[in-house]
């Protein structure tokens, strides 16, 4: 899609409601209900991070989206792909949009000045990592020059919105768990990464918003 005819539709998703649940369960791991249960208590004291959708024009005017490959490490989301952001920091100001926007801007190199953010997404918890994470949808009508943060990004991801909106590109994947098991998943098949978990709830959110404008 040209982002011109993108952007003259997305203003819409600021007075739509959102849809939550009922999205995020379309893409929710089969395992993840029961999770959650047993981290009710946990999850009150959950640690809070923040996150951007960004979607920019390339050389070609045709609108996309970023998303990062974490770095392989010790942890729950090794080498999973997944939105610009992160933890939220004092600094922030207990606001978790200047969270996503502040991790946007050392992850992926995007100054807060070359993107507005048009909407706050629904929250999602994540029992695994015991994360409250809040996603933001952000709009840059510059043509962006990405540079990954070395320490935490082992690539960027540009996703063209007409396969992130194709429905072909929703598969069952085969993923590894952080509790050493793997399970069949639904996932996104997008540049040839499999996008699950709680990215994949979270984006499903988005394509349901999308389709309603545009």
């Amino acid at each position: 899609m040209l982002f011109k005819t993108f952007l003259e539709s997305v203003v819409k998703i600021k007075h739509l409601e959102l849809s939550g649940e009922d999205s995020h369960a379309k893409m929710s791991p089969p395992y993840r209900l029961e999770l959650a249960d047993k981290m009710k208590t946990k999850s009150k004291s959950a640690r809070r991070a923040g996150v951007m959708a960004l979607f920019y024009p390339k050389s070609n005017n045709e609108t996309h989206l970023v998303l990062i490959l974490r770095k392989t490490y010790k942890g729950v989301h090794s080498a999973q792909v997944g939105f610009p952001g992160g933890k939220y920091e004092d600094a922030d100001l207990n606001d978790l949009m200047q969270t996503a926007i502040r991790e946007t801007e050392e992850e992926v190199g995007v100054l807060r000045s070359d993107f507005q953010v048009l909407k706050t997404m629904s929250p999602i918890y994540i029992p695994p990592s015991n994360f409250m994470v809040h996603p933001f949808i952000g709009v840059s009508s510059a043509y962006l020059s990405f540079v990954k943060q070395d320490e935490e990004v082992e690539a960027i991801i540009e996703v063209k919105l007409k396969d992130f909106l194709n429905d072909i590109n929703i598969v069952t994947a085969t993923v590894p768990t952080s509790f050493g098991a793997e399970v069949k998943v639904p996932a996104f098949k997008l540049n040839e990464h499999m996008v699950w978990g709680a990215t994949a709830m979270m984006l499903v959110e988005i394509k349901d918003l999308l389709k309603q404008v545009l």
